[in-house]
């Protein structure tokens, strides 16, 4: 019988338990000094766009947007025939970059505050409009940096994995960072899924081992970090996205491993004492997550195939954003509801459980209907001002026309099951959201709960369903209607069935101005 690995050990699932339950506690995070985002570490040339997505052999955009010095080498990447070659600037632009006109904020959709923790390591086979090679993605300046070149006989098209920094959410969320991170990264995965070319095949991993994605991405891992490359923040590995162009097979197998077998690629610029964080926070969120990413038994990964959902074209996912909270008062209709909820489901068949919490003249609590495509109640009364009051004490959502809610992963849940539950669920909000902004509603993701265990308040064995994301729904504000009123701040529900939920709720906290980063 093999050994046990070393995160499903006694210790590494104790001091899991530990953090789950404080980050879902109601302890409120110390005040940290704000935290700036780091300059993007991999300095030297990087490769402009030129038309359709390839470099340029000119020094800079002949639009004179970002110009600079461009990395030397032939362009051998373009598959024949330069139709077939993967676009990754329309890629990278729809999924990563830093949307214009935003404040610098990294994507439209953040999970975690705003905070844009997630970096992409371009893996790139022959069949795309960069040569082969190691690349870092620039989001601020939407530039790709060369980093190393590709393995012999690599097979077409593109691998990205998806790796997280932890000292800025850290400072931000204290000891409720870490769900948020893979929350993150499920957004970032979902986004890069979503803007894949309609005729590339997209693979998703969300169980890579965090040490084989390392490798695959020419970095250290995370206990040889510091001393490989001191001074730099730590990439923590959690998920990849594969591209394969037309006409190529996309089961080559084990596609992480001949990337791997290739030497360390180019380290980053150092920026040492940048970080505002307890360092002891900030070491506890590193080898949590470091644990979260083994998996030894299967370290390739499970790769899951993902497609658009039906309406989502690229312009819905360039204006994708997180709507204010007044945005979000009107109920969208059931049909609208049904649909999401779909949506969320069949994005991660293996992550967590969903249920739709809705106001209007008769909210209740509402999952998938099993005998058709709409939904069915749950339970009856008007969980939003609970909801509210689990999610950091936000007294808007207690007046959102609907949450889309995943819950799941019990307090004792294993490493493996806490990172796909929440990885999962990132990459189901994001693909729900952008099918919201393609149905024309207005929504908010929801990342930081606090004591909300949702099967308890059926009347369930506590500790077994917690809720883990959100997604706040609006159907746009009416010409001639005002909006539903926010006074209303007590909340029950009675489980169809069961018996009555939890007590009535009360929210007192000031609502977050529109466009802010929640304080959880």
């Amino acid at each position: 019988m093999p050994a046990e690995p070393p995160a499903a050990s006694a210790a590494a699932r104790a001091l899991l338990r530990r953090a789950l339950a404080d980050a879902r506690s109601s302890r409120v995070p110390a005040l940290s000094p704000y935290a700036p985002e780091r300059p993007f570490p991999w300095s030297g040339p990087g490769l402009p766009w030129g038309r359709g997505g390839r470099p340029r052999s000119e020094a800079g955009d002949a639009s004179g947007a970002g110009a600079g010095p461009v990395a030397s080498g032939p362009r051998t990447g373009a598959a024949p025939g330069s139709d077939t070659a993967i676009d990754l600037a329309r890629w990278l632009r729809l999924s990563l970059a830093a949307p214009p006109g935003t404040s610098g904020r990294m994507r439209p959709v953040p999970s975690a505050g705003a905070l844009h923790p997630v970096r992409a390591h371009l893996l790139i086979g022959p069949g795309c409009s960069l040569p082969p090679g190691r690349y870092a993605y620039d989001p601020r300046a939407h530039r790709a940096h060369p980093r190393g070149p590709a393995p012999d006989g690599v097979p077409p098209g593109a691998l990205l994995v998806l790796t997280v920094t932890v000292s800025r959410t850290v400072a931000h969320y204290g000891h409720r960072a870490w769900p948020l991170l893979l929350l993150d990264a499920g957004h970032a995965a979902a986004a890069l899924a979503l803007a894949a070319p309609p005729a590339a095949d997209v693979l998703v991993s969300l169980d890579a081992d965090g040490a084989l994605l390392a490798a695959a991405a020419g970095l250290p891992g995370a206990l040889d970090w510091p001393d490989a490359w001191p001074g730099t923040e730590p990439g923590l590995p959690l998920a990849a996205v594969r591209l394969t162009p037309p006409g190529a097979s996309a089961a080559t197998p084990e596609p992480l491993s001949a990337w791997a077998a290739l030497p360390r690629a180019a380290s980053p610029a150092p920026h040492p004492g940048a970080a505002t964080a307890p360092p002891r926070e900030l070491a506890t969120v590193r080898r949590l997550l470091h644990q979260l990413a083994e998996a030894p038994g299967q370290p390739e990964g499970t790769w899951r195939p993902v497609r658009r959902p039906e309406g989502v074209t690229d312009g819905a996912l360039e204006t994708r954003r997180s709507a204010p909270p007044d945005d979000l008062r009107r109920p969208p209709g059931r049909d609208l509801l049904a649909r999401l909820l779909a949506t969320a489901r069949t994005a991660g068949p293996a992550g967590p459980d969903w249920t739709l919490a809705a106001g209007g003249d008769a909210p209740a609590l509402y999952a998938a209907d099993p005998d058709g495509p709409g939904l069915r109640v749950r339970a009856c009364g008007d969980a939003r001002p609970a909801l509210a009051r689990w999610a950091a004490h936000q007294p808007w959502i207690g007046a959102a026309g609907a949450v889309l809610l995943a819950h799941g992963c019990p307090g004792d849940a294993p490493p493996a099951e806490v990172r796909r539950s929440h990885l999962a669920a990132g990459h189901a909000v994001g693909a729900a959201q952008a099918h919201a902004t393609a149905l024309g509603l207005r929504s908010r993701p929801i990342g930081s709960w606090q004591q909300a265990d949702l099967g308890a308040a059926w009347g369930d064995t506590p500790g077994r369903d917690w809720v883990v994301h959100g997604l706040a729904l609006g159907a746009p504000p009416a010409a001639t209607a005002p909006p539903p009123s926010a006074s209303r701040t007590t909340a029950s529900l009675t489980a169809v069935g069961r018996s009555p939920g939890p007590a009535p709720v009360t929210t007192s906290a000031t609502a977050t101005p529109p466009g802010e980063e929640e304080r959880p």
